[in-house]
């Protein structure tokens, strides 16, 4: 299925380095509001996945050792998205399917972590290995990411469930689900919105993030 009459370089350098800046600096409120917002939920994000990888790698879950984990993850979280605006690119979460993988090879050592980081800034300088792999046939990937997003949910209900589960805990988690998936199964519930809103409100990370903190402050579940 792999379509080699759609490769084409085109006018794709060989070798680039990336230019700080490149694209030039502006400011825009409602993405400004959006995107920390964004951040705030990929904070919280970040912090469960964290976690779910402290679970699937036998480190502890709490304690000293794990706010540490937790505190490290989320600030270089930070940085790289810092890093990745400044050359243009989009900001980066931490990947909840590397739990995925370290489930599915039982590999959890950091220096396997820093290797592949390594091969990846270095291949990042080749814009036409990009080009190859979007070549890659839709069922491919799917099915190699199949078994891994699977084990990710996996990992999610297994954190939920290592929780006591009252009438409170219940209420948001149905509450953020509902409208995070709402947004995203129902996109035109925010066509009546002003934009700056719907820029807001249009991912259902955002949304149901969101809903997750203040029905958990409203609620005072700790």
């Amino acid at each position: 299925m792999v379509d080699f009459g759609n490769f084409t370089t085109g006018n794709v350098e060989m070798f680039y380095v990336p230019i700080p800046f490149k694209l030039g600096v502006d400011f825009s409120i409602s993405s400004i509001i959006a995107v920390g917002l964004v951040y705030l939920v990929t904070a919280i994000e970040a912090t469960g996945d964290v976690t779910a990888n402290s679970m699937v790698s036998g480190e502890p879950v709490d304690g000293e050792v794990y706010v540490k984990r937790v505190s490290g993850g989320v600030l270089a979280d930070g940085i790289n998205s810092l890093l990745a605006g400044v050359f243009s690119s989009f900001p980066n979460s931490i990947f909840a399917q590397n739990n995925g993988i370290i489930q599915l090879t039982g590999v959890a050592s950091r220096y396997v972590g820093y290797f592949i980081a390594a091969m990846l800034i270095v291949l990042g300088l080749f814009p036409i290995v990009g080009i190859i792999f979007s070549l890659m046939p839709s069922p491919v990937l799917g099915g190699a990411t199949l078994l891994m997003f699977g084990t990710v949910a996996a990992a999610g209900v297994r954190i939920v469930a290592s929780q006591k589960l009252d009438r409170k805990a219940v209420l948001i988690i149905a509450a953020s689900l509902s409208l995070g998936i709402g947004v995203e199964l129902m996109p035109d519930i925010l066509r009546q919105l002003p934009e700056s809103i719907r820029t807001i409100f249009s991912s259902g990370i955002t949304t149901g993030g969101l809903t997750a903190i203040i029905t958990n402050a409203v609620l005072n579940r700790k």
